[in-house]
């Protein structure tokens, strides 16, 4: 059977209302010009910080390029010094060099010009003796650059019939070779009076021929003889 009685009252189950914000309600009308504006903000700091870093770069280029400029016109000026230098000295340089000033010692040389003006002299006999070849450090301050002056000492025995030969003989061996006269003594000969052609005064000199040379090429010669 089916009870009987009154009915069970029904409850109200409606949920209740949130109230939303407006400008919620319609983000959905601007969200893609919020996505747009994030996007750009974006795009544009990334393009600031990229340009940044390209100026920097950029500045860092111009200044290694500047001085790469200044280097080069700074060698440039170097070389058309150096051109115009060589230009003034070329002559004078070459006739020191075929002097016998620059370069190796030229003994046999020296030989050849002590016998060449003596027969052109017509000059009673003489001797000679060479020492080997020193470093010579010049009385006045003398920039070499790159060079050494070397000097080869001579001991010179001459007997003379007046003392214009000495003179003489000197003089024209200059004209073949660069040497310093550091010493000369004459003296009286002993030989017999009015005998024709005999000496009446005899010279003592020392010599210095000097040479300038490159200082690797003695540095070099050095070592070869140390080995």
């Amino acid at each position: 059977m089916k009870p009987t009685g009154p009915a069970p009252a029904k409850r109200n189950l409606k949920t209740p209302v949130v109230a939303v914000p407006y400008w919620l309600l319609e983000f959905a009308l601007v969200r893609y010009a919020v996505v747009c504006c994030v996007g750009s903000l974006s795009i544009s700091a990334a393009a600031v910080f990229a340009s940044n870093w390209y100026l920097v770069g950029a500045s860092d280029a111009r200044l290694q390029a500047q001085q790469a400029r200044d280097a080069a016109y700074t060698r440039y000026a170097q070389v058309e010094n150096e051109k115009n230098e060589i230009r003034s000295f070329q002559p004078q340089f070459i006739v020191l060099r075929d002097k016998g000033l620059i370069g190796e010692e030229r003994r046999l040389d020296w030989v050849d010009a002590i016998r060449q003006v003596q027969e052109q002299r017509k000059l009673l006999p003489l001797s000679y003796e060479f020492e080997p070849q020193q470093p010579v450090r010049p009385v006045a301050h003398l920039s070499l650059s790159d060079y050494t002056m070397r000097g080869s000492h001579m001991s010179l025995h001459m007997d003379l019939l007046h003392e214009g030969d000495l003179f003489n003989f000197l003089q024209d061996l200059q004209q073949h070779a660069y040497f310093s006269v550091q010493d000369c003594t004459l003296r009286r000969a002993s030989s017999a009076a009015n005998v024709p052609n005999s000496p009446t005064l005899s010279a003592d000199c020392d010599l210095n021929w000097l040479t300038l040379a490159p200082a690797d090429t003695h540095l070099m010669t050095k070592r070869r003889k140390g080995k």
